[in-house]
């Protein structure tokens, strides 16, 4: 996978407020921050956040766009039990990474859903209340990739650091970032729903997953003193 180079604002994006704290006391104040939220009405308040999400060390941060009402709602863990959670599984086997080694989150950390109980799109005013707890898992996860699986992340994504990414351009492509005080690499890719698959087909997924893997191992090995 090719860095491809995009204009991208140095400037601190004004939704920021605070600096995040750090390390795992930082991580267990903002679980129980995010615990104690209420503040969006249609919603489930699952609060998916904690040690299931991953390692703070990961190699890769997974940012997608909400909890399932028959997966991460259900099972308290992201991106399982449902099929877009077995779609994920399947693509990370594909690129080679182990969920051990990946932080998973959501644009928003609880499940919307419609008058009748169905999961729904988060609305752009529940992904702007969520902002902060995003913008503080950017800074507490050290990963250096960062992917967006989907438009709702990549938009929120966007209101932690400026980005100038466009999903359906930039799928697949590694570009430069500079969030939470590091720079990362920030790759678009399709969520693994399995609705993606109108827009961009499987095979062609599956491929994009695979040069995502060779991007990780590559900035590993670049990691690994000489």
């Amino acid at each position: 996978m090719t860095t491809t180079a995009r204009p991208h604002s140095k400037t601190r994006s004004p939704h920021r407020k605070a600096r995040s704290p750090t390390g795992p006391d930082g991580f267990r104040a903002l679980c129980e921050r995010v615990q104690a939220c209420f503040d969006c009405s249609s919603m489930n308040h699952v609060h998916i956040l904690g040690d299931v999400n991953g390692s703070l060390d990961a190699d890769v941060l997974f940012v997608a766009e909400a909890p399932g009402r028959l997966g991460a709602a259900r099972t308290g863990i992201p991106m399982t039990s449902d099929v877009t959670g077995r779609r994920f599984h399947a693509f990370l086997a594909e690129a080679g990474l182990d969920r051990d080694r990946v932080f998973i989150t959501n644009a928003i950390l609880c499940n919307p859903l419609t008058a009748k109980g169905s999961n729904r799109r988060p609305t752009s005013r529940e992904v702007a209340a969520c902002g902060d707890f995003l913008a503080a898992q950017v800074g507490l996860v050290r990963a250096p990739i960062v992917v967006a699986l989907g438009g709702v992340a990549l938009e929120a994504l966007r209101h932690v650091e400026q980005h100038e990414a466009v999903l359906a351009r930039d799928v697949g492509c590694a570009l430069p970032w500079a969030a939470g005080e590091r720079e990362r690499t920030l790759v678009p890719l399709y969520h693994p729903s399995i609705q993606s698959t109108l827009t961009r087909p499987h095979e062609t997924q599956r491929d994009d997953w695979r040069r995502l893997g060779e991007l990780v191992r590559g900035r590993i090995a670049d990691a690994v003193p000489g």
